[in-house]
């Protein structure tokens, strides 16, 4: 499917969706990639090396310094699929420099599913 891009590159990755929105300022254990925030779908869940999929951020600016911190100790996600990117994780994905998408019907992705993103397009890859 097509996206636009937020930040261009190439990466694959098993599918960790989320229906709810994130924070990640607050909502991250930021030393282990942890979702924290309690109650939240997917609290609990790492999203180190995995396609983070969600519709959309939320929370403090500071949040795209947790999104660098993360991913430059290697528990940050390997993309972001987004169904509409706020400015935070578009600062936090351009200074971490991990491909970042939008506009992305995320409705048909499924937790688990193979992606790779490349560019401005998102794929399942059941071929491996």
């Amino acid at each position: 499917m097509s996206a636009r891009v937020i930040y261009r590159g190439r990466a694959t990755g098993e599918a960790l969706v989320s229906p709810a929105p994130l924070s990640f300022f607050g909502g991250f254990d930021l030393e282990r990639g942890v979702v924290s925030e309690r109650g939240h779908p997917l609290e609990g869940r790492c999203v180190a090396g995995k396609v983070l999929v969600f519709p959309t951020g939320t929370g403090s600016t500071v949040g795209s310094f947790a999104l660098l911190r993360m991913v430059r100790d290697g528990v940050g996600p390997a993309a972001l699929v987004m169904k509409s990117c706020d400015t935070t994780v578009a600062v936090g994905a351009i200074i971490s420099e991990i491909p970042c998408v939008d506009q992305v019907d995320i409705e048909v992705l499924a937790d688990g599913d193979p992606l790779v993103v490349d560019g401005g397009e998102v794929r399942v890859d059941r071929q491996g």
